[in-house]
């Protein structure tokens, strides 16, 4: 699909929706000062050329009991054995993230667990016994400084300021 060339509207629209993806259409329209069916058609072209892909509700971990938070980079013994790692880890539910990166490692997971003993039985246990991984290594998080939704600026108006 071509890409999709956003305005300032459509950038205020993301904007608000970012802040808050339940916003009813109408404030919105309010705020960016055009008709509530402008709004609605906006959002939908938005979806269709996949700049929004849903909303969701964001959980948060340590209400759920979720006390540890760590990253953990994953070396890989062939690299052409990606595919079936990439499946593999799919099946963990304590990995919540998983990025295929540069650099001395193949993979960079991020993992919620209860605690210290849970994360080590994961790892030692689980990732570790994926077939192809060849080593880990882990940071835990001592806590999230700040959290953000990817910021919202046109291609266009972000290349002007450099």
């Amino acid at each position: 699909m071509s890409s999709y060339q956003i305005d300032s509207i459509d950038q205020k629209i993301l904007t608000l929706l970012a802040q808050d993806a339940r916003k009813p259409f109408l404030e919105i329209a309010r705020e960016c000062g055009v008709s509530g069916a402008a709004i609605h058609q906006r959002v939908k072209k938005l979806e269709a050329y996949g700049v929004i892909s849903g909303s969701r509700a964001i959980i948060k971990p340590s209400a759920l009991g979720l006390d540890v938070c760590a990253f953990i980079t994953v070396s890989l013994s062939e690299n052409n054995k990606y595919p079936e790692v990439i499946n593999a880890l799919k099946h963990v539910e304590e990995i919540v993230e998983c990025h295929f990166v540069t650099g001395k490692a193949a993979l960079l997971l991020k993992v919620f667990c209860f605690d210290n003993e849970h994360l080590m039985d994961v790892l030692l246990n689980t990732i570790q016994k994926v077939p192809y991984i060849q080593s880990t290594d882990t940071m835990i998080s001592l806590e999230e400084v700040f959290e953000r939704q990817v910021w919202v600026k046109s291609k266009r108006s972000a290349k002007s300021k450099s």
